[in-house]
């Protein structure tokens, strides 16, 4: 019998968004058996912007004792989950700050052959959500890493319609995440275990 599969969810919320969807994924692959490690990005943004809307304070000083991700999470896991807004159709710099981070690794070959997935909020419908995930991706890629995405795998997934992964439409804080996008959450991460239990199987025999 092998371990335990080993996930970090790995993130960026500004206002609290992608931390409710971040704590359901991980609350789904706990449930499903893995060992979960959640942690938060640092924030790149100077106070005075972040105090400059009030939501954005209000999740910042909430959030403030949450642990920070540091390489070693990623060297630690199995399986990666990363989300967090999308940013003019591309992923959030303080989670691209993270990633980039982590060329030591890439380069000593300790980012490939683990099973990576993402998810993303937006606060407009046809947002950037799916360009976002495919630039995700990209880096996934230069890895080494295994994609494993949701697809249309389950019917809940015709509800959410988003193969690429998770995603949220928070209509600027007006759109609480609901039962749609925690389903698809719950998928996603169920779905993550799954592939990554099923390869740390094969790579121990």
């Amino acid at each position: 019998m092998t371990d335990p599969v080993k996930l970090a969810v790995v993130y960026y919320s500004a206002t609290g968004t992608n931390t409710e969807v971040a704590k359901t994924l991980a609350e789904a692959a706990e449930k499903a058996g893995a060992e979960v490690r959640l942690r938060r990005v640092a924030e790149l943004a100077p106070q005075a912007a972040i105090d400059s809307n009030p939501a954005w304070a209000a999740h910042h000083a909430a959030t403030a004792d949450l642990a920070v991700a540091t390489p070693d999470d990623i060297e630690w896991a199995d399986a990666v989950i990363f989300g967090g807004p999308t940013r003019f159709g591309n992923v959030a710099s303080q989670l691209k700050q993270f990633i980039d981070t982590l060329g030591g690794l890439w380069a000593q070959g300790k980012l490939a052959d683990k099973v990576y997935s993402g998810f993303v909020s937006s606060a407009t419908r046809h947002g950037g959500q799916e360009s976002t995930l495919l630039a995700l991706y990209n880096s996934v890629h230069h890895f080494g890493g295994i994609v494993v995405a949701p697809g249309y795998t389950d019917p809940s997934k015709f509800a959410d319609g988003n193969p690429y992964g998770t995603s949220h439409i928070d209509a600027q804080g007006n759109n609480p995440v609901g039962d749609e996008t925690r389903t698809a959450a719950r998928v996603q991460a169920e779905r993550v275990v799954r592939i990554a239990r099923t390869l740390k199987a094969g790579a121990a025999v």
